[in-house]
């Protein structure tokens, strides 16, 4: 008989993660909830994305919180892997903070000019993967 497991994985562990991937989910709740795919990039371990003026940088104005969600899957053989990152968000505003985040080279694929940034502060970091069964 087979089984599948459900590993608990550690910080160190989801920041290797984040590091793989170039696309998550931002999910936010400015009076209507929202995910909304971004590509994203680390800057001293926390996430930071461009965007448009909407929902998005709404949040980050009120600075409210949000999650951050990547993830991994083989549907075939029923394994994969998710990394939340639930923080504040805010715009980078400042010069010197502001050129780190343009030096990430987040460059949009819409086509509407997305020129500001979004930084979380990253309050948790937690991450879970479904492992293989043993036989």
């Amino acid at each position: 008989m087979s089984s599948y497991g459900l590993e608990i994985l550690s910080t160190a562990q989801c920041e290797t993660l984040l590091r793989t991937q170039k696309v998550g989910r931002v999910g936010v709740c400015t009076g209507r909830a929202g995910v909304f795919p971004v590509l994203y990039g680390l800057l001293d371990g926390d996430v930071v994305f461009r965007t448009a003026p909407g929902e998005k940088l709404i949040a980050a104005a009120l600075q409210r919180e949000v999650v951050f969600e990547i993830d991994s899957f083989d549907v075939g053989a029923r394994t994969g892997w998710s990394v939340n990152v639930l923080g504040i968000a805010e715009e980078i505003e400042q010069p010197d903070e502001l050129a780190r985040a343009e030096a990430l080279g987040l460059d949009p694929w819409a086509g509407e000019i997305r020129d500001r940034y979004v930084r979380i502060r990253a309050v948790e970091v937690s991450g879970r993967r479904v492992v293989a069964p043993t036989i």
